[in-house]
């Protein structure tokens, strides 16, 4: 077996992964649109493979679960921002843990009460990043808007 078809996971490992993030469980909730995944799946494997397979011998006894991981959700993320069609969509994929459209919240100490989110919106001042949501309140209808700075 040469240093081109050796490989270093195997089908499980990359099975395993999908499922994680193409299934809500617990407080993760999938970033991806159904409508995207089975091409997500093809690309995001034939680019992983490829990058598994240009390994040298020595490289991959350095490399463990945890860094084929990461390389694999950096692949999958990238390929995922490429192939929504919404700019909500790719903020979802750039930040999968922060509130979605539709989503309610309570906010502490907000005149406004419980909200219904229903826009959300990238900002940059500088080098900083920030999430405009705006909101309506589900008790009175009146919308209103607040932003938070994300992480980088």
């Amino acid at each position: 077996m040469n240093n081109k078809t050796k490989p270093i996971t195997d089908s499980g490992m990359i099975e395993t992964a999908f499922n994680y993030w193409f299934n809500d469980s617990g407080h993760i909730r999938s970033p991806f649109p159904v409508y995207i995944r089975e091409i997500l799946k093809e690309k995001t494997t034939v680019k992983f493979s490829d990058w598994t397979s240009d390994i040298s011998e020595r490289a991959k006894k350095e490399i463990n679960d945890e860094i084929l991981a990461e390389k694999f959700e950096e692949i999958l993320f990238e390929i995922a921002s490429e192939l929504v069609s919404t700019e909500d969509e790719k903020l979802t994929i750039l930040y999968p843990f922060m509130p979605r459209i539709g989503d309610i919240i309570n906010p502490k100490d907000a005149p406004n009460g419980e909200s219904r989110i229903i826009g959300r919106q990238h900002l940059r001042r500088g080098d900083h990043s920030f999430l405009n949501v705006k909101l309506k309140s589900i008790d009175s209808g009146k919308e209103w808007e607040t932003e938070f700075e994300l992480p980088e």
